[in-house]
């Protein structure tokens, strides 16, 4: 879902930097202090507040609770629910092919604020930081 979504970092409240799907985003900071927000207009996540006392970075991944493995099986129930009704002419079926548009719609606009999730990085992380809190 995050390849459909236009994401974006908000930093200190001021610099806003896009989220790429290509690679990674590097944000330089002049600060000691630091606090992220994640957000694609509609959904925000709670602000991380960082902190660091010698050079290094921070490795962390956006995930969101719609996946694209998610978005693909409820195509997949959703085209087979309607065939299936399509074919047999019961009803029931056709309505049942509604449920995963329903679901996605549920955690889309009602499942806001759990929608986007900030986590630490899967790759290697050369120094261990102070600082990260969930």
């Amino acid at each position: 879902m995050l390849s459909f979504l236009n994401t974006r970092v908000i930093v200190n409240n001021k610099e806003i930097y896009p989220l790429l799907n290509t690679g990674p985003v590097v944000i330089p900071v002049e600060k000691e202090h630091l606090n992220i927000v994640i957000t694609d207009g509609f959904h925000f996540t709670k602000p991380l507040k960082l902190a660091y006392d010698q050079p290094g970075y921070f490795n962390f991944e956006v995930t969101c609770v719609l996946d694209d493995l998610h978005l693909l099986g409820g195509l997949f129930l959703l085209a087979i629910f309607y065939l299936l009704g399509l074919l047999t002419g019961f009803f029931i079926l056709k309505l049942l092919s509604f449920l995963p548009v329903i679901w996605f719609l549920f955690f889309y606009y009602f499942n806001r604020k759990d929608f986007l999730k900030l986590q630490k990085g899967g790759r290697h992380v050369s120094q261990t930081r102070k600082g990260f809190d969930q």
